[in-house]
């Protein structure tokens, strides 16, 4: 896979019926979300294979949905009659990822995993299987700096490393500062998790049983992604990333906040969150992007004193 067309936001109205929506190339990995409705955020994924759906504001384990997510498509992906994904006259936000296509085995670390990685644009899908302490390999020819995990053959909280705070702890999409809620966390410190990171594998520990895992790694590129950090001053200030962000996902890494999600598509001031099931919401005029990244405005996800990190891609 090359840079070119490996991300993309698309928005459709739900039919209640089948449709094909159109990406520009065939995804790997899309993120679907109800923008006027209160729904479940619904992942897909090549290496798990369509209609098998995790959300990220649950900690559901994988469920099959064979009229969701139904086939990704050579341009796009195909969608059935399920209200998850296609709910006649509901409005819905489609973010798409292309990894490597079809996945290989791969035994860089001392657990082996499957793989679909798209080195160029520094994105990496990687299902492993095990108990206790395993070190997949997530195939990214380089460290990556965020590292989203899931369980999905049981139910388990979603686990996100970031280069930023380093190994031996994680974010969450679902765990809070007390240990269980929905996506109000800080960083957690557990030294068994994520304890190495690597440019070749990674290491995670969560359970004595064994437990089927997906993984998302992302690893910057210069002028298209860029995994970064800020602080919050409270008043405007302008965060450099290179390029004209496409997609924006932030969250203070120091003190218990939601997740935010912002594109172009929708406009920069309409925000989802990836640990809440609610419609998009909006706050006007808090976010802009420019030309070589984005401006804050004096808002929540800029907070004096906080230490937030982002995700930003540029659409192409």
């Amino acid at each position: 896979p090359s840079l070119a067309n490996s991300f993309a936001t698309e928005l459709y109205t739900g039919n209640g019926g089948t449709q094909s929506v159109t990406t520009g190339f065939k995804p790997d990995f899309t993120w679907t979300k109800s923008r006027n409705g209160v729904n479940y955020h619904q992942l897909f994924d090549s290496v798990r294979g369509a209609t098998k759906a995790i959300e990220s504001d649950t900690t559901f384990a994988e469920s099959t949905e064979p009229t969701a997510l139904t086939a990704f498509d050579t341009d796009g992906f195909s969608l059935g009659s399920s209200g998850n994904v296609n709910s006649s006259g509901t409005t819905y936000v489609a973010w798409n990822w292309k990894a490597g296509g079809t996945p290989s085995i791969n035994t860089d670390g001392t657990t082996t995993s499957i793989v679909s990685a798209n080195q160029a644009a520094g994105f990496s899908i990687v299902e492993y299987t095990g108990p206790s302490t395993l070190n997949p390999g997530h195939g990214l020819g380089g460290t990556p700096e965020l590292i989203i995990v899931k369980g999905t053959s049981t139910t388990s909280d979603w686990m996100v490393y970031n280069s930023f705070n380093g190994t031996g702890g994680y974010l969450s999409f679902t765990r809070n500062d007390q240990g269980g809620g929905t996506g109000t966390d800080a960083w957690q410190a557990n030294a068994n998790q994520f304890s190495t990171v690597n440019a070749t594998s990674f290491t995670t520990s969560d359970t004595g049983a064994s437990v089927t895992y997906i993984a998302y790694c992302f690893k910057s590129i210069t002028g298209y992604s860029k995994v970064g950090t800020y602080s919050g001053t409270g008043a405007a200030q302008t965060i450099t990333t290179g390029f004209q962000p496409g997609f924006l996902m932030v969250k203070s890494s120091s003190h218990a906040s939601s997740w935010y999600i912002v594109d172009s598509a929708r406009t920069p001031n309409y925000f989802l969150s990836p640990n809440s099931n609610a419609a998009e919401y909006t706050d006007s005029g808090k976010i802009t992007f420019t030309s070589n990244g984005f401006t804050l405005g004096s808002t929540s996800y800029n907070n004096s004193g906080y230490t937030w990190i982002y995700l930003a891609i540029k659409e192409n």
